[in-house]
């Protein structure tokens, strides 16, 4: 007989943990977007740490400014941030308040509420390409910077939760450096993921930006 998920929500003490701790702990949990159309559900299966102050991959690693101060706020709140000129990506905080931890959302299995997401990513060929990386699954939940700063704790009032889930076994979570990720923290293991999951989004590595004085030039 198979158990049925925990429908309790997290509290803040799950997040008030390092961020290397809450991270892979965060894998099969169950993630609730509440719209006026209905609830949509995700299922956790990929996602990122990001350790403040003392990971250069990070946000916060220069300190604190007007875009990543819900970093330095309480755990159990989301940082919403723009990339790119076009896409949301949605942080959850850890660690006490000042320690600008958090976990990058990377990828899920939409679980219910598919209409709405697939409203949202018409493009998607497949249930599993609705959340299969950040910004979609941030776009597939109708994240954007409306939603900076909500307290995924908070209760019903809040529009989004963390239930308690299944949480994936460990056996099955792996780990490995962080997509995109360049410079020092390039090779940090701490990217975590359900290991062969299909909406488990590919790894990239980190690809410099050319400068338009280093593109090849047609003068001879």
């Amino acid at each position: 007989m198979i158990a049925t998920p925990d429908r309790t929500p997290l509290t803040r003490r799950f997040f008030d943990r390092p961020v290397l701790e809450v991270a892979p702990d965060l894998l099969g949990r169950t993630l609730v977007r509440r719209t006026p159309d209905g609830p949509v559900e995700l299922r956790l299966t990929e996602v990122e740490a990001y350790a403040g102050l003392a990971d250069p991959g990070s946000h916060a690693y220069r300190g604190r400014t007007e875009r990543n101060a819900v970093m330095f706020g309480p755990p159990g709140h989301a940082y919403v941030y723009f990339t790119y000129g076009m896409w949301h990506c949605m942080n959850l905080v850890c660690g006490p308040e000042g320690s600008p931890s958090g976990v990058l959302l990377r990828a899920g299995e939409i679980l219910s509420g598919h209409e709405w997401a697939h409203k949202h990513r018409p493009n998607a060929r497949s249930d599993r390409e609705l959340a299969k990386g950040p910004a979609r699954l941030a776009t597939a939940l109708g994240i954007d910077r409306r939603l900076n700063g909500i307290d995924v704790c908070a209760g019903p009032q809040s529009p989004m939760a963390i239930l308690t889930g299944a949480p994936a076994p460990a056996d099955q979570v792996l780990s490995g450096p962080r997509t995109g990720v360049g410079g020092e923290g390039a090779t940090h293991p701490y990217r975590f993921w359900i290991d062969g999951d299909p909406t488990v989004s590919p790894y990239r590595a980190h690809t410099p930006r050319r400068r338009k004085s280093d593109a090849p030039s047609d003068a001879t």
